[in-house]
């Protein structure tokens, strides 16, 4: 009699991981469609086949603390064309990944924040120890929305990771991750290398 709550849990911890899998293959099914789909986008359905990912692991998918800043000052974030976009930094996040407590930032761009379709919108891009060898040497993003963060806490998906326009084509402001977001260790999840051939943009 005792093996069945072991039996059932571990029914359950397999049916998570299935869940998951499923969860995440569909927003990875959606992330490329949405190139098709966007005039501006650098790439098209052809393309699609040079995206690469890590396989879905949820040890990746962390719980944060959310400090959120006040009186922030907007600041001018460089961009890989030479430019730059004007954010503010929203909050800070903590939490344990691979037994090693990481701090990182959310920013708010200024832009957008103005718009209400992107109100919400929150920025958190980085770099970490893969950048140039399994993943794009300029780093990664990844979005957050601001409803996200319940009693000061967010969870922070790894796996959902992906390139800027950058990776796949110049012609592209793409924000250059803050010293602030560089990570000392490896980030195996989420967007790889592209394999396609870079595109030039007119």
């Amino acid at each position: 009699m005792k093996l069945l709550p072991v039996l059932f849990l571990l029914i359950s911890i397999n049916s998570f991981a299935q869940s998951y899998n499923e969860q995440l293959a569909k927003h990875r099914d959606s992330y490329k469609q949405d190139f098709v789909k966007e005039a501006n986008s650098p790439l098209k359905e052809a393309d699609l086949k040079n995206l690469h990912f890590y396989d879905a692991d949820s040890t990746y998918k962390v719980v944060a603390d959310v400090e959120i800043l006040k009186n922030e000052k907007i600041f001018k974030m460089p961009t890989y064309d030479g430019t730059s976009k004007e954010f503010f930094r929203f909050a800070k996040i903590k939490f344990i990944l691979n037994s090693k407590e990481t701090v990182m930032t959310l920013y708010k761009n200024v832009a957008l924040a103005g718009n209400p379709a992107f109100k919400n919108l929150l920025f958190l891009p980085f770099t970490d120890e893969t950048n140039n060898k399994e993943t794009y040497g300029g780093g990664r993003y990844i979005d957050l929305s601001s409803t996200d963060i319940l009693n000061n806490r967010v969870e922070i998906d790894f796996n959902k990771a992906y390139n800027p326009y950058c990776a796949y084509s110049d012609g592209y402001r793409c924000p250059v991750p803050p010293e602030e977001n560089d990570l000392l260790l490896e980030i195996e999840a989420g967007e790889k290398l592209y394999t396609g051939e870079k595109k030039h943009r007119k």
